[in-house]
């Protein structure tokens, strides 16, 4: 989500829940997705399907139809007894009865792989205006406000309480949009790595390491870092807003 005070009139950006279990797909969606500003929840079953929809509110699901444990049109219709949240079917089943089937029983919109991703972003961006949840703007054009700070993507800038512009390099830009759609929540050195690389095997997590601490002293105010991006040993970071004055 997007951050926010509590006096800023600030939208959080459309919560999307892909329910997909190949792990290749999932990082991809899930990489492409918060590159475009949207909030991703992932799960692979029924189970973890009923989890989330608890934890938080969801905009729209991204339903693979083929998942090993249960038919995806199974969790369809758990969905549609319990829920009003727009669901795109994504499966490799490219027959017309498969569409017509999916679309017959209530899906917002049907989309087969392989698939581009230009194209299900429209048509995510399409079910969510129908649905009337807006989605947001290219997350390029955000701003994000956390404590007395501003942080703007198509800027690669951060601005301070005194105005004061401190420029981002592109992966210091990457890796703070990554934070604030992540807020109060541990990453992992890995998933950072997933996130915000196009090719994640070719990079180390110490690199990882090296970013965060750059971030960390552009984001000092007064000689004194802020203990906005928490250290956790042994398991990754956390971007912690909850404790910032407001």
């Amino acid at each position: 989500m997007i951050i926010q005070n509590e006096n800023e009139s600030k939208v959080a950006s459309n919560r999307i829940l892909i329910v997909e279990d190949d792990q290749d797909i999932r990082k991809l969606l899930t990489r492409f997705l918060c590159r475009k500003g949207y909030s991703v929840n992932v799960a692979l079953n029924k189970a973890e399907l009923q989890r989330q929809l608890q934890a938080s509110p969801i905009d729209l699901v991204l339903l693979d139809i083929t998942l090993p444990q249960e038919s995806g049109y199974e969790l369809f219709e758990l969905l549609r007894q319990t829920t009003a949240i727009p669901v795109i079917m994504i499966t490799a089943l490219a027959e017309t009865r498969d569409r017509i089937a999916g679309l017959d029983l209530g899906a917002d919109d049907y989309i087969g792989k392989p698939f581009d991703l230009a194209e299900l972003e429209a048509r995510i961006r399409a079910v969510l205006r129908r649905s009337g949840r807006v989605p947001p703007p290219n997350s390029a054009l955000n701003e994000h406000i956390f404590g007395l700070w501003k942080f703007i993507p198509a800027k690669r800038a951060l601005y301070g309480k005194s105005g004061i512009r401190v420029t981002l390099s592109s992966s210091e830009t990457d890796l703070m949009l990554t934070l604030c759609l992540h807020p109060n929540i541990l990453l992992t050195r890995k998933q950072i790595i997933e996130l915000i690389y196009d090719a994640p095997d070719a990079v180390e997590e110490r690199t990882i390491d090296l970013l965060i601490s750059r971030l960390r002293r552009k984001l000092a105010e007064g000689g004194r870092q802020l203990e906005l991006i928490r250290t956790i040993r042994g398991d990754g970071y956390v971007f912690d807003v909850k404790g910032i004055a407001r």
